[in-house]
């Protein structure tokens, strides 16, 4: 069943009230007029639109406002002694739920209406009940407009430009169904809003509005802000290494980007390795591969001291990433969030069930990359083949990836690096990660800034013989990972 033709079914069997959580009224009222039929038809219910500032007006046909029934309690009880079939939509009335008064008016005409076809539905952005009405109403979730409404909306934000402009917009057909499927899970006016941003600067949809527009509607739909917007993407050739993770991903880039019904789409990774080898730019560089946003989940503002709360704000991450998929959600040091004990009354065990019952549910438009350090923490439901599509180890980077990592980082510093002796320093860093790499570059930098000349080899040597790697100072907890890793997972490289 269509989510808009539940709203026929709740007015048919007559609920007395009937929450609606919306900002957008006007397409809620256009749904009711085109539900509440024709004037003629014996089925017909007169509808009724009442705002503070209006009062009651009925507008299935054009009739006044009646401004003597802008106060809440004084509409409420002329609800009440109506004695005709009616449906009356009460625009913004939360703030007045908390008055005893009309909560007892609100429940005789709930209570009184049944057999006069009498529904009321209560319309805001929150609406908050009181249990005296609980079990008088429902709720209905209004459909967010579909892939061909939004196309619409687009076209007429750009036809409306055209009109005022004296010129035609200039659309890239990849770019605008990028742009239309980008603006799923917004209302009718955050459509129209994002999409004049798009037009407005240039006179055309082009890739390049995509991540401004991704960026916008993330500020949108992020009210809790349990999700962060990772604006700094990287591309596969920011990382040295790791080919068959590249390789991966590149092989089921098409289906993500165009999706196959003769292919399952990809729901995502998990990536276990040695701190420090390049886990979070791999992630990082997965969205800039796909062109998709990167939501970063942080599960330590999850966590709260309220039973149940800790669950709830899970569930609203993950619907928030839902709305803004396509994309991509890093899920960052994932076994300080779902490592499960006794010490904390069952709440990681309860996470845990609320995300493996969405990693296996949801439809594949919002890929998750998964990172752990510790495997040992992590709980055996979650490791065992099929949660995610594949588990790749990211080790200590080998000869030829730490070469590459060097020259990576020489260039982003607008240094050449066949003036440096990659391939020495390459086998002097045997046992370093990417991040202890970098970090050597960055201190010979600072070394050679301050003797007043330019970057040497020797200065990266002198740097990476004094530091002592992650590998060295842990070598019992790197190499047990290591050795549990060999038989376990799929290299990254």
């Amino acid at each position: 069943m269509d989510r808009n033709d539940e709203l026929a079914v709740l007015l048919a069997s007559r609920v007395p009230i009937i929450v609606v959580e919306t900002r957008d009224e006007e397409r809620l009222l256009a749904l009711l007029v085109n539900l509440a039929g024709g004037v003629a038809a014996a089925d017909h219910r007169p509808l009724f639109r009442w705002t503070v500032t209006d009062g009651l007006q009925r507008i299935d046909v054009e009739l006044a406002p009646q401004l003597h029934n802008a106060p809440p309690d004084q509409v409420l009880r002329h609800i009440r002694t109506v004695d005709k079939p009616g449906i009356y939509v009460l625009l913004d009335f939360h703030p007045y739920l908390g008055d005893p008064v009309n909560i007892r008016l609100l429940k005789d005409a709930a209570v009184g209406g049944d057999d006069i076809k009498r529904t009321i539905l209560l319309v805001s952005h929150a609406v908050t009940l009181p249990d005296e009405l609980a079990s008088l109403s429902a709720r209905f979730e209004l459909a967010l407009p579909d892939e061909a409404e939004r196309r619409a909306l687009v076209q007429g934000v750009a036809q409306q430009w055209s009109q005022e402009h004296g010129q035609r917009v200039k659309a890239d057909a990849k770019a605008l169904a990028m742009l239309v499927e980008n603006l799923a899970g917004l209302d009718r006016a955050s459509i129209e809003r994002l999409a004049r941003h798009a037009i407005h600067c240039d006179g055309a949809i082009s890739s390049s509005d995509l991540p401004a527009v991704m960026a916008a509607k993330y500020e949108l739909l992020n009210q809790d802000g349990v999700l962060s917007y990772e604006y700094d993407l990287a591309g596969f050739d920011d990382i040295g290494g790791l080919a068959s993770l590249k390789r991966w991903i590149d092989q089921r880039r098409a289906v993500l980007l165009q999706p196959d019904s003769r292919l399952d789409p990809p729901k995502g990774l998990l990536l276990l390795g040695v701190q420090g080898c390049g886990k979070s730019l791999a992630a990082r560089a997965t969205a800039g591969a796909l062109s998709r946003p990167l939501l970063r989940l942080d599960f330590g503002t999850l966590y709260n001291k309220y039973h149940g709360e800790t669950e709830r704000n899970l569930r609203a991450a993950l619907t928030q990433a839902e709305l803004m998929s396509p994309c991509v959600l890093w899920i960052d040091e994932l076994e300080k969030g779902l490592a499960t004990g006794d010490s904390d009354s069952g709440t990681s065990r309860r996470v845990l069930g609320t995300f493996l019952t969405w990693l296996a549910e949801q439809s594949g438009t919002v890929f998750v990359v998964a990172t752990a350090n510790d495997i040992q923490a992590l709980p055996p439901e979650l490791v065992r083949k099929g949660r995610f599509d594949e588990i790749f180890f990211v080790d200590l980077p080998g000869p030829a990836a730490r070469q590459s990592i060097l020259a990576i980082q020489l260039r982003q510093r607008e240094i050449d690096p066949a003036a440096i002796d990659v391939e020495r320093l390459a086998e002097v860093t045997d046992g370093f990660s990417g991040a202890e790499i970098e970090q050597g570059v960055i201190a010979a930098l600072y070394a050679a800034h301050a003797r007043q000349r330019d970057l040497a080899t020797g200065d990266l040597l002198a740097e990476y013989m004094r530091t002592r790697p992650l590998s060295v100072v842990m070598a019992e907890q790197v190499g047990a990972l290591r050795a549990w890793a060999e038989q376990r997972c799929v290299s990254a490289d």
